[in-house]
């Protein structure tokens, strides 16, 4: 196992320690900025979302920043703007929240269409284009954005086009009894505490070389034509069940089969192995496409929900056969 690696378990191991009953948050956090992607998570109040990107920053060489979406936000308060500078007569750009590493998009579906696109374009070009100045964002940068699935009074939901440039669309829910009795344990312990521990730094250089060895995990050409396959059943399933043809209006673009096999590779890397196989294809597959699947109004009818499409699909298209 590689120094990058184990680097990068310490961090989980730490996340983990601290952000109780969220296991599969933290996992997708990590896969996110191993696949240089950027995360949309759904889940009620309290879940320790804001928590998780906090302990994620504190933990690697970087800076963090939340940026609360409210109907009254613009885009300038996200991006920055030119400020006039009256002693000289000049305009100098001030950088806006999104110039920082680690983004906490807060309720995202809260402001409206126009500065949610501020932030998608930010996260799709990795750059920021005002008037005719162009400026480039660090070379670590990811986004978390949220959303309550709670209160839909007042949000602005987000466009199919606008919810593809999210790697990933991960729902959480509550901690089991269990874990809730170890989170008031620790949020006790915290509250006696002065301060907060001083945990490792992971260098930005170490992220980078991580993500260069998730770039190098192999993948056989069955299993990238197993993806193939099941990105295009999305598009058009009839050809493994007429039925399923019905419930689809849009599937996944090129862009979730990319998705699929940079999120496979990085799961793989984080369970120490140098090759993809089948289980974490199958692992990480709903949170890759449930955001990218478009249903009709007859599969609503149906109670078909975009995860029990995306399991339908998985007993359909034929599993991969080695050569």
């Amino acid at each position: 196992m590689s120094e990058a690696q184990l680097q990068i378990l310490d961090l989980k191991n730490y996340m983990e320690s601290e952000i109780i009953g969220q296991s599969t948050l933290i996992e997708r956090m990590l896969i996110a900025m191993l696949a240089n992607g950027h995360l949309l998570v759904e889940g009620a109040p309290g879940l320790a979302k804001t928590k998780a990107i906090k302990k994620m920053a504190s933990a690697i060489e970087c800076d963090s920043h939340r940026i609360q979406f409210t109907p009254d936000l613009l885009p300038a308060d996200i991006t920055g703007s030119d400020v006039y500078r009256p002693e000289n007569g000049t305009f100098v750009f001030q950088k806006g929240p999104v110039f920082h590493n680690l983004i906490l998009a807060d309720e995202i579906n809260r402001s409206p269409a126009k500065v949610q696109s501020a932030l998608l374009e930010a996260m799709g070009e990795r750059q920021v284009t005002v008037g005719a100045n162009t400026y480039l964002l660090p070379e670590l940068f990811m986004v978390m954005a949220t959303q309550n699935p709670i209160e839909n009074e007042g949000t602005y939901p987000l466009p199919e086009a606008q919810l593809d440039r999210f790697l990933m669309y991960v729902k959480i829910g509550h901690p089991d009894a269990e874990s809730e009795l170890r989170i008031l344990k620790l949020a006790r312990k915290e509250a006696k505490e002065d301060k907060a521990p001083i945990v490792m730094r992971i260098s930005q250089k170490t992220i980078k070389a991580a993500k260069a060895e998730v770039q190098d995990v192999r993948i056989s050409p069955e299993l990238e034509r197993y993806i193939v396959n099941f990105i295009t059943a999305t598009r058009c399933p009839k050809i493994y069940d007429e039925t399923l043809s019905s419930y689809v209006e849009y599937g996944a673009s090129p862009r979730g089969t990319i998705a699929l096999d940079f999120c496979s590779k990085a799961l793989a890397w984080l369970r120490g192995r140098q090759e993809v196989a089948l289980e974490d294809i199958h692992a990480i597959i709903h949170d890759v496409l449930r955001h990218r699947v478009l249903l009709t109004y007859e599969a609503e009818a149906h109670g078909v929900t975009p995860d029990s499409f995306i399991d339908l699909l998985l007993d359909k298209v034929p599993l991969p056969v080695k050569s």
